[in-house]
């Protein structure tokens, strides 16, 4: 399926979809290059158009999906690497009500990026992807926790308050290639 993303000229010069995107930034990659985006926006999991996707399972562990279209169209690189993280959100709140689609329901974006800064912050050296995702995901749940990011990246500027945790459920990665989240360490 492809999906639309409305840069601020959509109006007047279209959306971008998803396969361009993919086709610009994705195929090209060759071995030994690597991408990281980290995407904090409404409908953001398949914004590189990534051929697999990993979820928390029923039981608690991350596990891989494959995304591959039927068709056999390449969504992968050249021989690089390119890795999506973002925030998924299935429109429900935590109390299992389903929130209405409006511009408010998007506000939760704000809680994907709060939790990877956070969850960066606070890993140690050499954390894997699996633990990097389980900590966003409490960070999330836990309504975010401290309103000031500490570190580098907060270096003493007041957060904003984190916008309507409860709509966004878990942190989302999908990549080019499948890979042991629990023993690849997370490096940009």
């Amino acid at each position: 399926m492809t999906r639309r993303t409305c840069p601020l000229d959509s109006f007047q010069k279209g959306p971008i979809l998803d396969d361009e995107i993919n086709e610009t930034i994705v195929r090209p990659l060759v071995h030994g290059a690597k991408l990281h985006a980290v995407v904090d926006a409404c409908h953001s999991a398949t914004v590189l158009d990534l051929p697999f996707l990993c979820n928390m399972s029923r039981t608690g562990n991350w596990q891989w999906e494959d995304h591959r279209p039927p068709s056999g169209v390449c969504k992968g690189t050249s021989g690089g690497q390119a890795v999506l993280i973002c925030g998924y959100s299935d429109g429900k709140t935590q109390d299992g009500n389903r929130s209405s689609q409006t511009p408010e329901a998007c506000a939760t974006v704000e809680a994907m990026t709060h939790s990877f800064i956070k969850a960066v912050e606070c890993e140690p050296q050499g954390v894997t992807y699996g633990r990097l995702l389980t900590s966003m995901k409490a960070i999330m749940t836990n309504a975010g926790g401290c309103n000031q990011l500490q570190g580098p990246i907060g270096a003493g500027a007041p957060a904003r308050k984190v916008a309507n945790f409860s709509g966004v459920q878990e942190p989302n990665l999908s990549c080019s290639e499948m890979f042991d989240v629990y023993r690849e360490p997370f490096a940009l």
